[in-house]
């Protein structure tokens, strides 16, 4: 079964709950790809792009900074709820079986169980939320999607910062020191980048020839 790629109309993609992964690949590929591979393919790379940003980071204890972030925010954005949940989920899995795709290269069941492993569970759950309201338009526009990578940001620091105190024993105060507070100017910065980053591209896919 094979599927083209709908045209872009901005008054109705949000309505059929489309996002910008559903726009990337060409008609012409699409037209001759079944849609269950075009998904398959698509969680694969967000998978790849999350595993590639924990490469960017900075050592740091108990919690380095990394570029995983933005890559859980672009990847839930880009591909949506379930395709996005599905990319942070294998992400998780092949570094738990010893794929070293973790920050600084590390890997095994013992970082998700570690000190930074809510972090982690942190981004599944934001990829999904992120992919949920790029699916209701959220991502359109500059103010919508400042605040949709706001929370899903938040979302990883909810689940991170608790998961923190509770494995090192750190006081409440100790664990925003550690896990939060040194990250808000960092984050802030890429919450700016991905946020401008949708608009812009939602406004490229539009201006294609045929979506004209």
């Amino acid at each position: 079964m094979t599927i083209a790629l709908p045209r872009l109309d901005r008054n109705t993609a949000a309505d059929r709950g489309l996002t910008l992964a559903d726009f990337l690949v060409p008609v012409a590929v699409a037209e001759r790809t079944p849609i269950r591979i075009r998904h398959l393919v698509l969680i694969a790379l967000g998978a790849a792009i999350v595993a590639l940003t924990a490469q960017i980071y900075i050592p740091t204890q108990p919690v380095p900074f990394t570029g995983q972030t933005l890559g859980v925010l672009v990847v839930g954005g880009a591909l949506g709820f379930r395709r996005g949940a599905a990319a942070l989920a294998l992400y998780l899995l092949i570094g738990a079986v010893g794929l070293p795709v973790f920050a600084e290269g590390r890997a095994g069941s013992d970082v998700l169980r570690g000190v930074t492993g809510g972090y982690l569970i942190g981004f599944l759950v934001a990829g999904a939320v992120v992919g949920r309201l790029a699916e209701l338009g959220w991502d359109r526009r500059l103010g919508a999607a400042l605040a949709t990578m706001l929370v899903g940001t938040a979302l990883i620091y909810a689940i991170g910062v608790p998961w923190l105190k509770l494995t090192t024993g750190m006081t409440w105060s100790d664990a925003v020191a550690a896990g939060l507070t040194p990250f808000l100017l960092w984050d802030a910065a890429k919450i700016a980048v991905a946020a401008a980053a949708f608009p812009a591209a939602w406004w490229l896919i539009g201006r294609r020839p045929e979506d004209r």
